[in-house]
């Protein structure tokens, strides 16, 4: 059980950096916090370690929200998830959490961390 909402934490906190890259609007949420968390499960080690390159599984994740999430709504509701879900994880690494995008091949135009304001998000 633990490490199911370790999981869910970092996942969370990985997400917040995915989904803040898309910009195309729909108007309408399409991502639930069940969604956000199955999509980041892979990238908890790394986001725990710091250390070493996100697995495949990972990546994976992060471009399939990235593409998910074409929302400011949709950002919204995934930055939510996965802040919720980040203060149940232990030692997250904050510059594992700034990195994971780039890490994953995904280009974002601001900075990532774990105190990002989701309401700012567009």
């Amino acid at each position: 059980m633990a490490m199911k909402g370790k999981m869910v934490g970092v996942a969370a906190v990985a997400l917040v950096v995915v989904v803040m890259a898309v910009a195309v609007e729909r108007g309408e949420a399409a991502i639930t916090c069940t969604m956000v968390t199955q999509k980041m499960a892979g990238c908890v080690g790394y986001l725990q370690s710091g250390a070493g390159k996100p697995t495949a599984n990972c990546c994976a994740g992060v471009k399939s929200l990235a593409q998910s999430a074409t929302t400011t709504q949709d950002r919204r509701t995934a930055c939510g998830c996965l802040k919720q879900a980040s203060s149940a994880v232990p030692n997250v690494k904050p510059n594992a959490v700034s990195s994971l995008p780039a890490s994953c091949g995904v280009s974002l135009p601001f900075k990532i961390s774990l105190n990002t304001n989701c309401n700012t998000i567009n």
